[in-house]
């Protein structure tokens, strides 16, 4: 298995030395002037891939579908119009299935395009665009059993995807719009201000009182620290579980008369209400050796609420 990885990653280098890179450039501009849909389709393992790339497309901002070659045949040609493109995934670019749809496709009016890894072959040259994915070598000992060229496709449609995500300005909000479900639509659309604590929950004190004054808001409100404004709620600072114990180790019970102000921690990190909370979950875990626990949460520089990582967690960010 070793052998066979290092060889893959050989293989998977030569498509990387080898690729045009102003073909490929060229690919990029000839895709992003498609009006209408981008359809992509092949034969046997191509057409796999050509399904995984229509929908990493579609995810990304750009109109894609995937069709298999016979589905045109029998119908499926009626949603090709001329503001459409249809590109073929082959390795040989002498597939028949697809050669064969060729007229077809040309009487729609429709652009054709062609991702193949040999350079000379019938589709390229029938199409109006195409980009030559170099293979050295199928990791198959025979050579024959679809195994990096297959990989290479994939490789080169995540990129072109990505690339015309980019191009076309796609935002994060857009992506959240087309990711609602599962991990990745509450990452996308989860905010801090849905998962805080606020109003009366929201430990506040101010840096004037003494520990002792305060030590019932801290037991009461259950969120293992106190946030500290002014009068007018602009955040000074932050007192956490954390900072008593190390003030009890270092001063002993002397502590229970001083400030609040003398025992926050002045630098405390926060953040605004309308960010992401997998935002504040990694501004929480940034530092592996000292996660925080709690993120005071400012809107225009006030205090309004705060946030737990407990919370984050339960909510299925992670």
């Amino acid at each position: 298995m070793r052998d066979l990885l290092i060889k893959q990653r050989n293989y998977i280098n030569y498509f990387f030395d080898k690729v045009d890179c102003d073909q490929v450039e060229k690919f990029v501009e000839f895709c992003l002037g498609v009006r209408g849909f981008i359809v992509l389709t092949g034969v046997g393992k191509s057409g796999i891939v050509a399904e995984k790339i229509a929908m990493t497309l579609s995810s990304t901002g750009t109109r894609a579908i995937h069709l298999p070659p016979t589905n045109f045949l029998h119908g499926d040609l009626g949603i090709l119009t001329e503001e459409d493109l249809v590109i073929f995934l082959s390795k040989s670019g002498e597939t028949e299935e697809l050669l064969g749809l060729i007229p077809f496709i040309r009487k729609k009016g429709t652009k054709l395009a062609a991702l193949v890894c040999n350079s000379e072959n019938r589709l390229a040259k029938n199409a109006d665009c195409f980009v030559h994915l170099p293979v050295e070598k199928e990791l198959c000992p025979f050579d024959l059993a679809p195994t990096t060229s297959t990989i290479v496709q994939s490789l080169f449609g995540d990129a072109l995807a990505i690339a015309l995500m980019k191009a076309k300005s796609f935002s994060l909000v857009d992506y959240a719009l087309n990711h609602p479900a599962g991990t990745i639509g509450k990452k996308m659309s989860i905010t801090v201000e849905s998962l805080m604590f606020k109003g009366d929950r929201v430990p506040l004190t101010a840096a004037n009182k003494s520990l002792s004054e305060v030590l019932s808001e801290l037991t009461e409100k259950k969120c293992g620290c106190l946030i500290v404004t002014d009068d007018q709620k602009s955040l000074l600072g932050i007192l956490t579980d954390g900072d008593l114990r190390r003030a009890l180790q270092s001063h002993g019970p002397s502590i229970f008369h001083k400030a609040v102000g003398e025992l926050m921690t002045c630098s405390a990190l926060s953040i605004a209400k309308e960010t992401l909370a997998w935002e504040a979950l990694k501004i929480m875990q940034k530092d592996p050796k000292r996660w925080i626990s709690v993120l005071p949460v400012l809107d225009n520089r006030k205090v309004v609420g705060l946030i737990r990582m407990h919370d984050i967690i339960q909510a299925g960010i992670v």
